[in-house]
């Protein structure tokens, strides 16, 4: 499958209402930009005061409207909380397979692919909006109501990603517990490099952890590859 269209299943398979495209009418188009801003409006406020400091009244403020235009787009702070984390959800995602496919594109003959998977989800999960994931994964674990709109969200990504990345690593396709084992060790790592930066800072020791990780996903890309060859 081309990396395009393998990009546009998975992000449709993600969002279907997000990966549409803007809406066809000038009014729908205006409405959907001002919803826009307003997300990511609250997306800085997430990442730069915590979820408490996610609220209509804050991202009203930011955007200089006022609290009639900001409820008529979201009438509840939880409406605009689920609009944040489908954003946040639908942008990690995207993220990671345009880096990933732009240095398959540009990768050396010798230069091996799963070294450039783990270099392209290290730079993902270094954004703002995961930023704001890591915010609301913490929260959803004191905050019921978060909970019940972040958590649904998070498995979808992660079956999506699961049933999907497949078909850029063909060779694992009859090692999926090695693809799967992959995907969750990279993850479990570069999340926990970021929470660790404030003590390990952003020099050699996590950039030895960094290579440590990317050198284990190879390994398990190369038995994958082994066992495939001998049915094993």
């Amino acid at each position: 499958m081309k990396a395009q269209s393998l990009q546009d299943r998975m992000l449709a398979a993600l969002a279907p209402a997000m990966h549409a495209g803007p809406p066809e009418k000038w009014q729908q188009r205006k409405s959907a930009l001002m919803r826009e801003r307003l997300v990511s409006a609250a997306i800085d406020c997430l990442v730069r005061d915590g979820y408490p400091g996610l609220t209509t009244a804050a991202v009203a403020g930011a955007c200089d409207v006022s609290r009639g235009a900001m409820h008529h787009h979201f009438p509840t702070r939880m409406e605009l909380v689920g609009a944040v984390v489908e954003q946040v959800v639908y942008h990690r995602m995207r993220t990671f397979l345009q880096d990933y496919f732009a240095a398959v594109a540009a990768r050396r003959q010798d230069e091996p692919m799963i070294e450039l998977a783990c270099e392209a989800h290290w730079r993902s999960v270094q954004t703002r909006e995961y930023a704001a994931w890591i915010e609301l994964a913490l929260a959803a674990r004191t905050d019921a109501e978060l909970a019940a709109i972040f958590e649904p969200a998070a498995r979808r990504y992660d079956a999506v990603w699961t049933s999907e990345m497949i078909e850029a690593f063909p060779q694992w396709r009859e090692d999926w517990d090695n693809l799967k084992l992959a995907h969750d060790f990279t993850s479990a790592v570069h999340t926990g490099m970021l929470l660790h930066a404030p003590v390990f800072g952003t020099g050699e020791r996590l950039e030895r952890l960094r290579r440590f990780a990317a050198s284990t996903m190879q390994r398990l890309s190369e038995e994958g590859e082994a066992s495939g060859r001998t049915g094993v």
